[in-house]
């Protein structure tokens, strides 16, 4: 069983090692945090670009003045018309620089790190494709999730939360539909907007500065192919493990039962003449006894004429074991050959036959000495 220990042990070691790797490898991407900043290296590719009310008569100011290491635009908001605002859009790309709508239904959170000269509420928006009413040369009818936030005069994070984020009850009542109507999906995006607000000082110069943008969420894929691949993984271990400790038992046992036949046949051949009498008495009646139940230290006494002490003193010097234990020991180890050679043996049956008259006492002393019960010890052969 050392043997089989020792394997266990390298094994265990081995799945351990291998398990921390995936969990490792697993951790790193269901815990998504995707740097948009700088523009070069995203893995998400987008444009920006400035916006404002030009088309709705105003005359509100916006310039873009950097998009590639931070997201740095002006603007001045006019008192014009009764909706001013200006804005800088982040519209996705896909690889070859072609606009498209981006799946982010992995992310749940947005954080970026921005700043004002005034300061002032803003608004952020995400432009999400309604497969009902969206039509694609039509912002006005792109359902736009949105989440005010203030923007201080000195550098502050922002936290977004992209799954609690308010659908316009304006948005809602143009296309007739009901205030509870505001779920929304990430699954197509068409942009983000940083915007101005009703909030928003007039005619008032203002430069806004974001030097982060992070979007953040989990890969649920990953969670399941971790937990499927570790599952898989530490069932198959022990699956092998118990193979292993069967088939290291079944071995085990065997070796243990051919090197005590021996012992049977050996003390059955003490039927040939001794120079010690009672020594050759004592190993003779064990050797052709053993199977009576009768047999004890007392019967020894009356048939062998020697003292009770004497006994005990030839079998420790001979086998170094007491009387009691020989002859557990020969019984025990005839039961096990019967076990293994009939193949229909009936524990109850084989108890009888070696000399117990109690199986629940054979039971307990069988499995002291082998490890395990009859019935178990007859599987494993």
């Amino acid at each position: 069983m050392l043997d089989y220990y020792k394997k266990v042990l390298i094994a265990l070691l081995c799945v351990l090692t291998i398990s921390a790797i995936l969990v490792v490898f697993c951790i790193d991407r269901i815990f998504l945090d995707v740097s948009m900043l700088p523009q070069e290296s995203s893995e998400i590719k987008w444009q920006a670009h400035a916006m404002n009310d030009e088309e709705d008569g105003g005359d509100s100011l916006s310039q873009l003045k950097d998009a590639r290491y931070s997201l740095d635009f002006e603007f001045e908001v006019s008192d014009k018309i009764e909706f001013p605002y200006s804005a800088v859009a982040l519209e996705f790309l896909d690889n070859s620089g072609n606009l498209e709508l981006a799946n982010l239904s992995k992310f749940t959170d947005m954080y970026f790190v921005i700043k004002c000269t005034v300061p002032n509420e803003m608004i952020f928006m995400a432009f999400t494709i309604d497969d009902n009413i969206t039509r694609a040369d039509d912002f006005l009818t792109y359902r736009s999730p949105n989440a005010y936030f203030s923007c201080p005069d000195d550098w502050q994070r922002i936290n977004i939360d992209l799954t609690r984020l308010e659908v316009p009850q304006w948005w809602l009542a143009m296309f007739n539909l009901k205030l509870s109507m505001n779920e929304y999906s990430l699954e197509k995006v068409a942009k983000f907007h940083f915007a101005t607000t009703l909030q928003t000082p007039k005619e008032v110069y203002s430069r806004v500065q974001i030097s982060e943008i992070h979007l953040t969420g989990v890969d649920e894929n990953y969670i399941y192919i971790l937990s499927a691949t570790l599952f898989v993984l530490w069932a198959s271990f022990f699956i092998w493990v118990f193979r292993q400790h069967s088939k290291a038992l079944t071995g085990d046992l065997k070796r243990k039962f051919l090197q005590e036949r021996p012992l049977v046949a050996y003390r059955q051949l003490s039927i040939e003449p001794r120079h010690d009498k009672e020594q050759n008495a004592i190993l003779q009646l064990m050797a052709t006894e053993y199977a009576n139940p009768e047999l004890n230290l007392d019967f020894a006494v009356s048939e062998t004429g020697t003292s009770r002490t004497k006994i005990n003193e030839i079998l420790k010097s001979e086998l170094g074991l007491t009387f009691t234990g020989y002859l557990n020991k020969l019984r025990l180890t005839e039961a096990a050959r019967l076990l293994s050679e009939v193949e229909d043996a009936n524990i109850a049956e084989i108890a009888y036959s070696v000399g117990y008259k109690n199986v629940s006492y054979f039971n307990k002393l069988f499995k002291e000495e082998y490890g395990c019960t009859p019935k178990a010890f007859k599987s494993y052969l």
